[in-house]
Formats: structure tokens, sequence, C-alpha cells
């Protein structure tokens, strides 16, 4: 399980109003150089930088909430669009998913597991958790052994493929492990390389500039 992330950015200011005051997260830490939300059962960390980044990550929703979810999101941000289509269904997870960008060109995903389920009106408990986290490296090969290594395994076998999408993980969670260069899902946007940390279970996971990683 994905329990925290942390990503960069040259707009701090931006994304703190975004998040916290458009999606209506609680920010549970700010200072001058980064800030702390809550996603449900994970926190995502925005830290300040000199160069401009972004990012994909997921987040999942309960999925008898997803066209309420979409409904209150619409009121709030323009949703992407992929052949004319503002969500998707993805049958090999069984989910629901609706894509949007946040102020500096994050890609974000919301998907509703349709295996889970949140009664009652939404709110914020409604975002369930850090879903996946999207590492762009072009050592795909290197990086996913080095996962798999620590105990990730990788979804659909086991070799990893360099040039493709690889999911590694388990049940909701997963990192996405892609080179430079794809187009990514409902976005015009294409992959590109950023720093960034994330804690999987009890391993914190570090990539840098380069791609590389590094284990605490």
């Amino acid at each position: 399980m994905i329990k925290s992330a942390t990503l960069y950015t040259n707009n701090l200011k931006a994304l703190r109003r975004f998040y916290g005051n458009v999606l209506e997260l609680d920010v549970m830490e700010s200072t001058v150089e980064q800030f702390t939300v809550r996603i449900g059962e994970s926190h995502l960390t925005f830290k300040q930088s000199e160069q401009p980044a972004f990012y994909h990550f997921a987040i999942n929703i309960p999925g008898n909430q997803f066209s309420m979810m979409k409904y209150w999101m619409l009121d709030r941000v323009t949703l992407n669009r992929e052949e004319g289509r503002d969500e998707v269904y993805f049958p090999s997870f069984d989910a629901d998913a609706m894509y949007f960008e946040d102020p500096v060109g994050n890609i974000v995903e919301l998907i509703g597991r349709r295996k889970r389920d949140l009664f009652g009106d939404l709110t914020k408990e409604s975002f369930l958790n850090i879903s996946e986290i999207g590492i762009t490296t072009p050592h795909v090969v290197e990086v996913g052994d080095e996962l798999q290594d620590l105990g990730i395994p990788l979804r659909n076998g086991t070799e990893v493929e360099p040039d493709e999408l690889n999911f590694l993980g388990r049940g909701d969670n997963y990192i996405v492990l892609v080179p430079p260069g794809r187009r990514w899902y409902f976005s015009k946007k294409v992959s590109e390389a950023y720093p960034l940390e994330l804690t999987w279970n009890e391993a914190h996971i570090k990539v840098d500039g380069e791609g590389k990683l590094s284990f605490e």
C-alpha cells in the first residue's frame, strides 16, 4: 500500500489552494517550503522546487459513489477527454476512472473500485487512498527489477517491458512504471522523469531526477 508520496512543484501556492480549497482535502501540514494533504489512509506532500514538474497519480474512490463524485468534480474542474469520453471502464481492474489536471499539470485519476462501497453522502472520506503513483524512468527494467526485489510484484508476469506501462503492486495499489516519451492516457502530456519519494508499506523509496532508485 502507498502510505505517502512526495512530489515536487515550482508553484506550491496554487497547489495548496487547489487541494485545500477546491478539492476540500484536509491540509495536515503547511510551510513556505511544503504542504501535506490527507487522502484517506494516505498522505500526499508537495515540496517547493525551482524546476516545474508534473506527475501522474491516482486516487481510489468507492465504486458506488463514482457518479456522485463525477457530478461533484464537474462543478470544480474540467475533466480530461479521450476519444470524446470523459470516463472509462477498465474490465481487468473492474473499475471506472475519470481524469483531470491540477493547476501545474499533474494528471490526476479518480478510480471507482466497483468492489468497494461507501454508503451515505459524498465527503472527503470518499477519497479512500492513493491508488497509483507513476514513476517515469529511462531505466525501466532496472527499476522494475529493484522494485520486485523489494517485494512489490509485477502484475501479469515477471518480466518488465521496457517500452510499456508496467503495473507493480497488488489489489488496488500500484506503482506505474513507464519510460519517458509515452503519452499519458486521457492527456496530451508525454511522460517525463522527475524526482519523487513514496512509502510503500514500510519501505521508503526515492527516485532522483534521472530516474534512479534508492531505498531507506
